[in-house]
């Protein structure tokens, strides 16, 4: 007995995804991170001139989509603590959101060698590369390590060459009796045009006030609650008073006419740690009126 077998067949399943959607998840996801070291407006211009040409440069390649511009403005490379956006960055690439990353140069990157090669190791466990424009390394290449070990090597060695010139040139105007003195808070004085300070009669009262009192044998707590009454703000321009404030006037050279210098020193240049002197570095009090 002969049996006809019968074969149905069944239409393709239409695709409900478009073209369009097909290209933007071929395209790579890119994003360029950019750094300025200082906030004077030259930097200020280079950084905003770098986030301008990022965008351009990864909008207009059509394989790309822009994954993030992740700019840190003013801060130092020797270090990847307080750069937050780099951090936002490295936890994007750690997440899948970025297939690769673009930098003008390894300096821009990480100016320390340990911290370099630490990042670009754990980009490369995801197989995510890093392009350093400027030496034109890509960091999944063969010879890639190599040459970034190499080259942050120099950057970092260019840091601390730095440093330690700012350090000298610091030195070098203390010893020509140029003093430099943070105004921000500094109750009773101000500021010229030639960073010469200027008494505030005003403010200087509050400060002949607070040693009169203590002279006289009152409290810093007494002292802080009679300004609170009477209404006078701090140098932070706080009507709230604190006995740490008036111990800070009360022990602050500058307020006879002299200045202390390097109170603080910096141990090192990579993590920024200063700590107070106690004779390591020359200290010397220079007469400024």
């Amino acid at each position: 007995m002969n049996v006809t077998k019968s074969v149905t067949v069944l239409p393709a399943r239409k695709q409900m995804r478009g073209k369009k959607e097909d290209e933007e998840k071929a395209k790579l996801r890119v994003a360029a991170y950019c750094r300025v070291s200082t906030d004077s407006d030259e930097q200020a211009t280079s950084y905003e001139a770098q986030i301008e040409h990022y965008t351009s440069y990864i909008n207009n390649n059509p394989e790309w989509s822009l994954a993030g511009i992740y700019a840190d403005d003013g801060i130092s490379g020797t270090n990847t603590k307080k750069r937050d956006e780099f951090n936002r960055m490295i936890d994007e690439c750690m997440a899948d959101n970025v297939d690769m990353i673009i930098t003008k140069s390894i300096s821009r990157f990480a100016r320390n060698t340990l911290d370099c090669l630490k990042y670009i190791r754990q980009l490369k466990e995801k197989n995510i590369p890093v392009y350093f424009e400027k030496e034109n390394i890509n960091s999944m290449d063969s010879k890639g390590e190599v040459m970034l070990t190499i080259m942050a090597s120099l950057a970092q060695q260019e840091s601390q060459s730095l440093s330690q010139n700012v350090k000298m040139g610091l030195q070098y105007r203390y010893q020509q009796g140029e003093i430099q003195v943070n105004c921000n808070r500094f109750l009773g004085f101000i500021k010229d045009e030639n960073k010469r300070l200027i008494v505030v009669p005003k403010e200087a009262e509050i400060i002949k006030r607070i040693y009169r009192e203590y002279l006289e044998g009152a409290s810093m707590l007494k002292i802080k609650r009679g300004l609170e009454e009477d209404g006078i703000r701090n140098g932070a321009g706080n009507e709230k008073w604190h006995t740490s404030n008036i111990n800070q006037i009360l022990r602050n050279e500058k307020y006879i006419g002299d200045a202390l210098l390097q109170k603080t020193y910096t141990t090192d240049f990579l993590t920024k740690t200063r700590v107070k002197n106690h004779g390591i570095v020359p200290r010397k009090r220079k007469l400024y009126s």
